[in-house]
């Protein structure tokens, strides 16, 4: 196994914790295996680069202090398609066979893609790799956590018990979005921990209606005010997605909680305030639960290459890291269970979750 060549990546959105995985690989690879380990800079772009982008690693670049830092040292892209790759023209092309070219030239015989599911889809036939599920929104299948939630998940509650002062002293109907892009996991998770009165995720449909008979249930039982968090993929009461433009022409959502808040302020006759956690919550300092399952997912992503494990996911499940096919993961979404523990957890508490 001596002189083995691998190569590792951070792909997609950014999240905290990306850089105690990479100081993982690293440490795994080199102090155990005696590898080199080459870093691809801005994901799949640092492949199809001329030159070749990249650094390579040795222990005294994967300090201690990486475990602390957000974002992820080596970049990332999340426009970085090799079969669609976005032209200054605007049109796609096929770049992937740069990439494979770029793969071969750098001599590396395994690649880790620290992704999401997209990632894993996108890179699954284009080299031998193992995947290291990473999103804020934690929905990869066949994992319980993806690095980065659990820092979303904190940044989330955080403001949770910000604003609930807040809306006690102005008697009003706070409104917390959050990210999640189709799935509610930090909504439902942040308004459980946080004391919601209203969630509101997109695996479940709601009625106007419905968070104003709740919003009257509260003020009965003499309670002034009302928090509210809602996941930004959410659609609005008649089924319609909220999204806006970004630079380039591409929608994204966002403004479902304005939304919100101009229907129901004279529907509960209270005033309603909108707070956007947005990238917010993929920066700043990992939480240590982040840091953990980082750590561990990166050994134990090393000790697959080792094994000539390559096409799995590392994973974790019931308390432990295992590892699942790549191609059981691709395209998949693990959204919320409506009927599961947390949904269920959520009801009994008094929390409006929508109607089924």
């Amino acid at each position: 196994m001596g002189g083995k060549r691998i190569g590792i990546l951070t792909s997609g959105g950014d999240c905290a914790g990306l850089n105690a995985a990479l100081r993982a690989v690293v440490h795994r690879a080199i102090r155990n295996y005696g590898w080199k380990v080459f870093g691809i800079r801005d994901g799949s772009l640092g492949l199809m680069d001329r030159p070749l982008n990249y650094v390579e690693f040795d222990l005294g670049s994967v300090a201690d202090d990486m475990l602390r830092r957000g974002g992820t040292i080596l970049g990332t892209i999340n426009k970085g398609d090799p079969f669609a790759y976005p032209m200054p023209d605007g049109s796609k092309k096929d770049r992937s066979q740069d990439f494979v070219d770029g793969y071969k030239e750098l001599g590396i015989e395994a690649l880790v893609v620290i992704g999401g599911d997209g990632s894993m889809r996108i890179l699954n036939d284009l080299c031998r790799k193992g995947g290291i599920p990473k999103t804020i929104d934690n929905d990869v299948a066949h994992t319980d956590y993806a690095i980065g939630f659990a820092t979303a998940l904190n940044v989330a509650g955080e403001a949770m018990d910000r604003l609930a002062p807040t809306a006690a002293s102005h008697h009003r109907i706070m409104i917390l979005e959050v990210m999640g892009r189709d799935v509610g996991h930090i909504a439902l998770n942040a308004g459980i921990a946080g004391g919601a009165d209203v969630v509101l995720i997109p695996e479940i449909p709601y009625t106007l209606e419905g968070i104003a008979a709740k919003i009257a249930e509260v003020r009965a039982e003499g309670r002034n005010h009302a928090l509210m968090v809602v996941a930004e993929g959410c659609k609005t009461a008649s089924g319609d997605s909220v999204t806006k433009l970004q630079s380039g022409g591409e929608a994204r959502y966002g403004g479902i909680g304005q939304y919100l808040a101009a229907r129901l302020t004279d529907m509960v006759d209270a005033e309603t305030r909108v707070t956007v956690l947005g990238h917010v919550q993929r920066g700043g300092m990992p939480a240590m639960r982040d840091r953990i399952i980082a750590s561990a997912f990166g050994v134990y992503a090393a000790d697959l290459i080792a094994q000539g494990k390559l096409g799995r996911m590392v994973a974790w499940q019931h308390g432990q890291v295992v590892d699942v096919p790549i191609t059981d993961v691709a395209g998949i979404t693990r959204a919320i269970d409506p009927y599961g523990t947390l949904a269920h957890t959520a009801r009994g508490l008094g929390i409006y979750l929508g109607e089924l």
